[in-house]
């Protein structure tokens, strides 16, 4: 008998995006815990959202990238068991499935690790490269924009209680959103495939969370970009971005003949970085939906930062309804 056996391990791919000549991918090497996220009962989720912020990273490993051409490529993680990889590479469209999704599988280059590995230690990852279909694309929030969490809640109990003891397929999407979010891809000819990317201020540990949840609730597919989780009592740079605004700028600058639709709350930090970045590329952003949140003082500041905005259409929204009218209007789906 083998005591205090270790786990095996994994290599979690988040799904990311590029073009015809960039080649970015991303993930994280861990030890896989076997979190089960159709678990329910509060010792279970307890469990398991232990497991996801508790996690036993693969340090400075080689990594061995595949791409469907037989082309191999290599990279690292680093000291969090995260890795990266850009290169520019040529007709990368070629290798691209029907949805434009580009598939490529990741490897553990160390076999002095001695672990067992699963998956015969092939994990698979995908990248978005748009359509030629594409008419603009849609960056989109996740909380309370299509995940009802409570983030406006005292002390944001409600978010903590949602996110770490709530079953993932008991989550319920903001009513309509996903219809919304359907017609955007679609666009106006019906067949447009515009891209979705969901940018979020969660944490990486979320990732295979919200995957499911936007998978579950019939969201169209698309990168989902999270953070890294932030060290306890570091200090922040006032004069640095969020990382959600340093995301939404690496799309625009990524895709930069596209036209942009964004779409947010009105209960964080949404409405500053989405007017700082129409200013910033005032010919790329086509319009800016805002779902309006049950907190008064917030409402009214919001309001106010709008009233007499002109750069980029703005719309405060109360239901999915108003927005797929607006989109109707101006001519942004059928």
């Amino acid at each position: 008998m083998k005591f205090f056996k270790k786990d095996p391990l994994q290599i979690i791919c988040f799904q990311s995006y590029g073009n015809d000549s960039h080649f970015y991918i991303r993930g994280r090497g861990l030890e896989d815990e076997q979190i089960d996220l159709e678990k329910s009962g509060f010792f279970s989720l307890l469990k398991n959202t232990w497991k996801r912020f508790e996690t036993d990273e693969i340090a400075n490993s080689g990594l061995t990238v595949k791409l469907p051409d037989n082309t191999f490529y290599y990279t690292e993680t680093d000291s969090k068991g995260y890795f990266k990889l850009k290169i520019d590479l040529e007709n990368l469209k070629q290798l691209t499935n029907e949805e434009g999704w580009l598939l490529y599988e990741v490897a553990y280059k160390d076999k002095h690790l001695g672990r067992v590995i699963n998956n015969d230690n092939r994990f698979p990852g995908e990248m978005l490269i748009p359509s030629q279909k594409t008419r603009f694309g849609v960056i989109s929030d996740i909380d309370d924009t299509i995940l009802n969490t409570g983030v406006t809640s005292f002390l944001k109990l409600k978010l903590v209680f949602n996110t770490f003891f709530k079953n993932v397929r008991k989550r319920s999407p903001l009513e309509g959103a996903s219809k919304f979010y359907h017609l955007l891809h679609r666009g106006i000819s019906g067949d447009e495939a515009n891209p979705v990317f969901y940018v979020s201020h969660s944490p990486w540990n979320l990732y295979r969370y919200l995957e499911l949840f936007l998978k579950a609730n019939d969201f169209p597919k698309g990168p989902i970009l999270l953070r890294d989780f932030p060290k306890p009592f570091s200090k922040k740079d006032p004069s640095e971005k969020p990382q959600k605004q340093k995301e939404i700028i690496d799309l625009l600058n990524t895709y930069p003949n596209m036209e942009f639709i964004l779409i947010g709350d009105s209960g964080e930090h949404d409405p500053d970085i989405y007017i700082e970045i129409a200013e910033a590329f005032p010919d790329r952003i086509l319009a800016i939906y805002l779902r309006s949140v049950n907190h008064k003082k917030k409402m009214l500041r919001v309001r106010g930062l709008f009233e007499s905005y002109k750069t980029t259409p703005v719309l405060l929204v109360e239901s999915s309804e108003l927005a797929i009218e607006h989109a109707r209007i101006n001519g942004f789906i059928q």
